[in-house]
């Protein structure tokens, strides 16, 4: 396993936590997801040694650390920007509860999406 690509291509899901608590609205971000784990899947490909699908599942669980520190951090200014989910969370006892617990199984959903890619880019992208 190579965590320090792991470490590194998981600064896109900062960069994307920060964005969505602050930038981007809940609408387009599955378009700026598909983008980056199209671009994640590429990176695996060519430079993993083996085991693509645990590199991108790997990736996607750093990621989710990551976002659900931001967005339980920043649960106000995320809610504010995000209308929608705040009127889901709205009728719930804990919402930040509630993130804490939906972040990890996001998290190996997307961890599972981002590993098929990084399998099927590895049967297409040549080796560096």
């Amino acid at each position: 396993m190579n965590w320090k690509l792991i470490l590194q291509l998981s600064l896109f899901g900062l960069a994307m936590a920060i964005a969505t608590v602050f930038i981007i609205p809940s609408k387009i971000e599955p378009f700026f997801w598909l983008a980056i784990f199209a671009l994640c899947a590429y990176v695996i490909a060519r430079q993993a040694p083996d085991r693509y699908f645990l590199h991108g599942f790997s990736v996607s669980l750093v990621n989710c650390v990551w976002i659900t520190a931001m967005h339980v951090t920043f649960f106000k200014a995320y809610l504010l920007h995000h209308p929608q989910e705040a009127a889901m969370i709205a009728t719930m006892h804990s919402p930040r509860l509630m993130m804490l617990m939906a972040g990890p199984v996001i998290g190996i959903a997307s961890g599972v999406v981002l590993g098929l890619f990084s399998i099927i880019a590895s049967k297409i992208v040549r080796k560096k």
